[in-house]
């Protein structure tokens, strides 16, 4: 802050309060002040004497009218006057004086009592601002000299030399070329470590690709989900190049006044030439590197300022500058295209989930300080964790770390895992129902998921079925993730009909006016199935041709206009084939999954028995109960479902009926 702005600032405020009214009342107020400090006084009756001999020239009466304040004519002082206090008595009427001096021509002046309030006010409007800019002075002094460190309270005004600096970046820079973060320490992304090894040699002998004429790439932007290792890469890179490591965050850009972002990244590209060979890291640059043009109001607001400013700093400093710009985002769909073109951000590196190897090499990293009860633990969890980014699975092991610390053990178990990976996705474990109905009916409905799915070829394979809630669900039916990254349309529609075995598993349990909203769930999954079978991969009688609906076509506005791209790109007619569409896979997967469960009602309520009394039944054992036996739908479907090694024999099946707390015995059952 600039010091002579606020003195000029404070006069301005100054000069408005006092108007010419106040200053004249403070003259007037000064003067009387001063007329007060006489000690010269004569008597009343002296005072009468001068009168009559003409020599008071002035009268200036005070406190009304009980002090006067005279001027003298004296012989002796030639044209001089000589002031005297008089005190007048209480007597004689002040006005009978009054039209004496009328009579004689003599001048005279009555005040008013006299105030300090006008004074006080002055001085108080000098004197508070003064305190203010002392105090503001004091703080900037203090800050810009770093002597109050990182006090908590100047902190609160953006650190030590960053008071009134809100239009400066606020960066997190690391001068040290040791960052704490190499290569080794980056798992499961071997991909993405090899294209910036080019960028670290550069980074190290800039000399090797000048000699040759070649240019490195001015920008890099790392594409993926969260949690796949893009910050972690970058820090990386500044580590094995041994340079400093400077960040900031896309969201810090843009404040509510107007012009702040692009000030900002001035002083970013200025920080980041002066620390050259650098990395600048820019997190989650779709907040202000999104397409242009796409507000509601067409106005050109303060984001779409930035990210001009963005393209105007890369452009303007030099490839040979040592600096690489690293931009990170998990939606490059969204990215402005002249940020995407060459000379800007040259290349786009993707970050995807890991595979299985590269779940087991992450598990390797996180699990250094860690001790496990086997060492086939890590592989176990790399095969269940299918679809977990490298931060889920740190989180992962961390999760069965306490539980293995509140359970007082010595090392983490399999059991510890498998409670963590349930926690984690489901939630934190909840009250058991009590036995009764609603109990049983969600018996029923878990034992109709395992049994659909452990019978269908293309389903996942069934890891635990168990009565145990947690989050919103009250009980949960856990399966295999898939290792596959291609569906085939037979294994959605096996995942249709499993999901829909819950629902099914009711109507065919407890009939249709008593099926609980315990598949609501289900239902909004199985219709998002669907849907994305009909509009995106042609799975159905409409062909292979996408059909995206009116919200994956952009914003319904821009600038103020209609977009007719957010309009269906399809008719009303279509539209209803659409939904049809959907509507009959949804009733074939729920018929089928009725069907197949009808079929093995036997098994169903054996199993169910056997859940509401153990709570939970672990996938083997389960797979175990259903070769006993299980019975096929006719012929024409036998492809869906899964071989059996078995020959016929004949064994007994128990089923357990509700019929006045009796359990009977079925008959023998050739299978």
């Amino acid at each position: 802050m600039n010091i002579p702005v606020v003195f000029y600032i404070l006069l301005i405020s100054l000069i408005g309060y006092l108007k010419r009214d106040n200053i004249a009342e403070l003259g007037i107020n000064l003067a009387d002040w001063r007329d007060r400090q006489i000690k010269e006084s004569i008597e009343y009756d002296k005072f009468k004497e001068y009168l009559e001999k003409d020599r008071i020239k002035r009268v200036d009466f005070y406190e009304n009218e009980q002090i006067a304040i005279v001027d003298i004519a004296n012989p002796e002082f030639g044209t001089n006057s000589l002031k005297s206090r008089v005190e007048l008595p209480l007597g004689p009427s002040p006005s009978d004086l009054i039209v004496k001096l009328r009579k004689l021509k003599t001048d005279f002046t009555v005040h008013p009592s006299f105030s300090y309030e006008t004074l006080w006010s002055v001085i108080g409007a000098f004197v508070f601002p003064l305190l203010i800019l002392g105090l503001m002075s004091l703080i900037l002094n203090f800050s810009n000299s770093n002597e109050w460190g990182d006090n908590d309270f100047f902190s609160g005004f953006g650190g030590p030399g960053q008071l009134m600096n809100f239009r400066k970046a606020r960066v997190k820079i690391q001068l040290d070329a040791n960052t704490g973060v190499l290569f080794k320490d980056v798992a499961g992304i071997d991909e993405a470590k090899q294209e910036f090894e080019e960028v670290v040699t550069f980074l190290q002998q800039p000399q090797l690709f000048t000699a040759v004429g070649a240019n490195p790439p001015k920008g890099v932007i790392l594409v993926g989900p969260p949690g796949t290792g893009k910050t972690l890469l970058a820090k990386a890179i500044a580590g094995e190049a041994g340079v400093p490591f400077i960040s900031i965050s896309g969201s810090e850009f843009v404040e509510m006044f107007v012009g702040i972002g692009a000030s900002r990244v001035r002083d970013l590209f200025k920080i980041a030439q002066q620390n050259s060979p650098c990395i600048l890291f820019i997190d989650e640059i779709d907040a202000v590197g999104r397409k242009r043009g796409t507000g509601v109001g067409g106005t050109n607001d303060e984001r779409e300022q930035t990210l001009n400013q963005i393209l105007t700093e890369m452009d303007g400093f030099n490839q040979n500058t040592g600096i690489i710009v690293i931009a990170a985002t998990n939606r490059a769909d969204i990215l402005d295209s002249a940020l995407l073109r060459p000379g800007r951000f040259d290349r786009q590196v993707s970050l995807n989930l890991p595979d299985l190897r590269g779940r087991t090499e992450i598990l390797k990293v996180h699990s250094k300080n860690k001790k496990f009860s086997s060492d086939r633990v890590l592989k176990i969890i790399a095969r269940r964790t299918t679809g977990f980014a490298g931060a889920d699975l740190a989180n992962l092991l961390n999760e069965a770390a306490i539980l293995t610390a509140r359970a007082n053990s010595e090392a983490i178990t399999i059991q510890h895992i498998n409670t963590a990976i349930e926690r984690i996705i489901a939630g934190l474990e909840g009250t058991l129902l009590g036995d009764g109905k609603s109990k049983r009916i969600v018996s029923f409905h878990e034992i109709g998921h395992g049994l659909v799915g452990t019978l269908l070829k293309s389903h996942n394979i069934v890891e635990k079925v168990t009565l145990v809630p947690r989050g919103q669900a009250q009980g949960l039916t856990w399966f295999s993730p898939s290792k596959q990254s291609l569906l085939t349309r037979g294994q959605f529609t096996a995942r249709i009909i499993g999901t829909l075995a819950g629902r099914a598993a009711e109507n065919v349990t407890v009939g249709k006016r008593e099926f609980t909203s315990g598949a609501s769930n289900d239902i909004t999954q199985v219709t998002s199935v669907a849907r994305v079978m009909v509009t995106r991969f042609g799975m159905s009688s409409l062909g292979p041709f996408a059909l995206l609906p009116p919200s994956d076509n952009g914003p319904i506005f821009i600038r103020g206009k209609l977009n007719i791209k957010s309009a269906p790109e399809y008719s009303i007619e279509t539209t209803t084939k659409i939904s049809n569409d959907i509507y009959n896979i949804l009733v074939e997967g729920l018929s089928s999954a009725g069907e197949i469960i009808q079929i093995n009602r036997v098994i169903l309520d054996h199993l169910s028995e056997i859940l509401m009394q153990e709570e939970s039944i672990a996938g083997n054992e389960f797979k175990n109960y259903i070769s006993v036996y299980t019975r096929l739908p006719h012929i024409r479907q036998k492809r869906l479902f899964r071989k059996s090694s078995r020959k016929k024999t004949t064994v007994k099946v128990i089923e357990y009926v509700n019929k006045k707390d009796t359990i009977k015995k079925k008959e023998e059952i050739l299978v």
